[in-house]
């Protein structure tokens, strides 16, 4: 890995997927970072044994007992924990809880995360689940910046993906989960060069190439 490329802190809760494919995305070439750490508030996330496999730092810390958010008190030791592993950028990958405002603070405009449906539609949890019981026609997924709201900062990147006849939920998230790997790349790889700018809500490349969909 080049020196110069961005260093990357990684937060996830479970099995990693997404985590995965950007550590592929690295190791074969195809995103120009440097993941530096990655986080979870589940000690017991496969992600964590993913990382160490990998040779990338990985620990557990305790997110304390505020619901679906981590405590103040603990989210100053993930945002400490984060710098000094030197991370610059940080990419949520399936970490399921909101961040406070140490962590936008501390890394203003430079958090990233990938949701499963295509943005404002369906925010929170199980949104392809949602999607499907809503009956919707084309689902999909969204990376964008975090901010102080629920899946509510600016767009990056989304692509949709067609709900088939006789989907069921799980087949929904499975196929909307496999495009989710494709897209963060193409999505982290347009932040992570400084090619963009921000209008209002909009993210745009600053050279006329922007994410595929």
């Amino acid at each position: 890995m080049n020196p110069d490329w961005p260093t990357l802190g990684i937060l996830a809760s479970g099995r990693g997927s997404n985590c995965k494919a950007i550590l592929d995305a690295v190791a074969e070439g195809g995103l120009a970072a440097r993941p530096v750490l990655v986080l979870s508030d589940n000690s017991d996330a496969p992600v964590l044994r993913l990382a160490a496999e990998r040779g990338v730092p990985a620990r557990c810390i305790d997110p304390g007992r505020a619901r679906a958010r981590i405590a103040p008190d603990r989210e100053r030791v993930y945002v400490d924990a984060l710098r000094q592993a030197g991370a610059s950028w940080i990419a949520l990958a399936g970490f399921m809880r909101i961040l406070g405002q140490d962590f936008l603070q501390a890394f203003p405009g430079r958090i990233v995360n990938i949701h499963p449906s295509l943005l404002p539609a369906f925010p929170g949890l199980d949104a392809a689940g949602q999607a499907h019981r809503h009956g919707v026609k084309i689902a999909g997924c969204t990376v964008h910046f975090v901010d102080e709201g629920v899946d509510s900062g600016p767009i990056i990147a989304q692509a949709p993906v067609p709900v088939e006849p006789g989907d069921t939920e799980d087949d929904l998230r499975t196929r909307v989960l496999e495009r989710e790997h494709r897209l963060y790349i193409e999505a982290l790889g347009l932040v992570l060069s400084g090619k963009f700018r921000i209008e209002g809500r909009r993210v745009l490349p600053t050279d006329n190439q922007g994410a595929a969909s």
